[in-house]
């Protein structure tokens, strides 16, 4: 039973489609979101789905080689990936290369007598306008200011399965103790040192559920076992 949840993760149509997988023989896969610590965005599979009601913790996911608990809000489904179209190519067009300067045969000027008219200077060859192409440049990628969600380093699980209660602990992805058997009473000390009433409510009325099964129960063995003696005392008598 852990103390601290996220909202989010698997609606109620998305667990009745994995229960329905899995009662088909299938292990569907499933994401953890950011509420399962560092293995956030990894994928495992659906192995089994507990009762709801008997722990906050009732889809076992395969991650690895472990079998692990967790809440619907450590999962969510798989999204879709949509395929984007690759942009195309601009085609940069290539530098036109200047025009050659055509040579140009010296002639001589003729032999002209005084009463001739100056010849026309001659104009100078216009020089061809160099061309040029330009290249936008490419913009800089921006860089990734996304941070990465700390996950915890340390995380404890009390759970109580039909009246046994066991303690779990994770660093991370890593199970560090799977499942240790502790008694009623410590569970309930373990509890009372957290400020949490609303727990301690629920932990206490399911101690006080169990205690008083196990007086019924002691009560019918007494009863029993009061009819194996006088069987007992009606046997030696013969």
């Amino acid at each position: 039973m852990a103390i601290t949840r996220i909202k989010g993760g698997l609606s109620e149509p998305e667990l009745a489609g994995l229960r329905a997988a899995v009662d088909a023989g299938r292990k569907p896969k499933v994401t953890f979101t950011a509420a399962a610590g560092q293995i956030a965005g990894r994928t495992g599979q659906v192995v089994r789905l507990d009762d709801p009601g008997a722990s906050e913790e009732w889809v076992v996911v395969r991650f690895g080689k472990d079998e692990l608990p967790f809440a619907p809000s450590d999962l969510e489904l798989p999204q879709r990936k949509v395929a984007v179209p690759a942009k195309r190519a601009t085609a940069v067009p290539a530098p036109v290369p200047a025009p050659r300067a055509e040579k140009v045969e010296q002639i001589e000027p003729p032999q002209w007598t005084p009463a001739a008219v100056e010849a026309e200077p001659s104009r100078p060859a216009a020089k061809p306008e160099p061309v040029s192409s330009v290249v936008p440049a490419r913009p800089a990628a921006r860089k990734s200011t996304a941070k990465k969600s700390a996950a915890p380093e340390l995380m404890v699980t009390i759970s109580c399965h039909d009246g046994q209660w066991s303690v779990a602990a994770h660093k991370g992805a890593k199970a560090l103790v799977k499942s240790v058997p502790v008694r009623a009473s410590e569970a309930l000390k373990m509890v009372q040192l957290l400020d949490a009433p609303p727990v301690q409510a629920v932990v206490e009325e399911i101690v006080e559920a169990a205690r008083i099964d196990a007086e019924h129960q002691a009560e019918r063995l007494r009863e029993e076992l009061k009819r194996v003696e006088a069987a007992l005392a009606d046997l030696r008598d013969i």
